[in-house]
């Protein structure tokens, strides 16, 4: 199969995804690689980005057992043109659920051909000091492992002559996929005496929910709760504050904290 590069393409609010699909790029060591941060706002209105002769690793967060919904209009603006793809859900050690088969599902319907998948682990968006969930992940275990996953990926490459000999790729999850259900109108809130103003929560929001003038002023319904701007923060003002989400986060604390590891799959020949 002839592959004369490789593209990353991913969702990454908190980096951790693009840490993993990073990773799994320096295991397949196929030259040149190309960053497709889908992660901002401006990713929205870019133009169509056509595969050819490549491998693609599509990497993407999982949100209550889904994709995102800003994942999936922002992978629409991709082209596939039967390219090989290494697919990648990172969720914080709860569960991945259906968001595997959904990207699986997705990225084919885009016209790639996907041969590998990975569910790896990452922080959760809503672990704190009090409610620690899955901290520091991925952490050098997890990318070690990643490594090793793009090894045994570019191994299976080198075995595939054409695309027509990829039996189709199997993964866990159900269709129709779980309802996703997420909590709404919800966002940080900012504690005005130790916020600096710098405007690095606006900077790193993928929704463009965040304004800086002469306060700091977030729009819930624009928000995608990723906490992005929480874990970026150089003075810890941005904070999670809703009641529901401070429930959720001990619910977490309680039954997740087990530590999970990564899971990998790969199509048969």
């Amino acid at each position: 199969m002839k592959i004369d590069s490789t593209k990353l393409i991913y969702f990454s609010p908190t980096q951790t995804t693009r840490k993993v699909v990073e990773s799994i790029a320096q295991g397949i060591q196929i030259v040149p690689v190309e960053h497709v941060d889908l992660t901002l706002p401006p990713a929205g209105m870019q133009e169509l980005v056509e595969m050819h002769d490549e491998l693609a690793i599509i990497g993407s967060p999982v949100y209550a057992g889904r994709l995102p919904v800003d994942v999936i209009s922002r992978f629409l603006q991709l082209k596939g043109n039967a390219t090989p793809a290494v697919i990648v859900v990172v969720y914080g050690n709860r569960a991945y659920e259906d968001a595997l088969l959904e990207l699986r599902d997705l990225v084919i319907e885009l016209g790639f051909k996907p041969i590998a998948a990975g569910a790896f682990i990452g922080e959760h968006s809503y672990s704190n000091k009090l409610t620690p969930v899955a901290v520091g992940r991925p952490d050098m275990g997890d990318l070690i492992k990643a490594t090793q996953f793009g090894q045994t990926v570019y191994e299976k490459i080198r075995d595939i002559r054409k695309h027509d000999e990829m039996i189709p790729l199997k993964v866990p999850g159900n269709f129709l996929y779980k309802e996703l259900r997420m909590l709404s109108d919800i966002a940080p809130v900012t504690q005005e005496v130790i916020c600096s103003k710098c405007a690095t929560c606006a900077s790193v929001c993928p929704t463009a929910a965040i304004s800086v003038e002469d306060k700091v002023v977030s729009n819930s319904s624009l928000c995608i709760r990723c906490c992005a701007c929480i874990k970026s923060c150089p003075t810890g003002a941005r904070t999670m504050e809703d009641q529901r989400v401070r429930q959720l986060a001990e619910w977490l604390k309680t039954n997740c904290s087990e530590r999970k590891e990564p899971e990998m799959y790969m199509s048969q020949c």
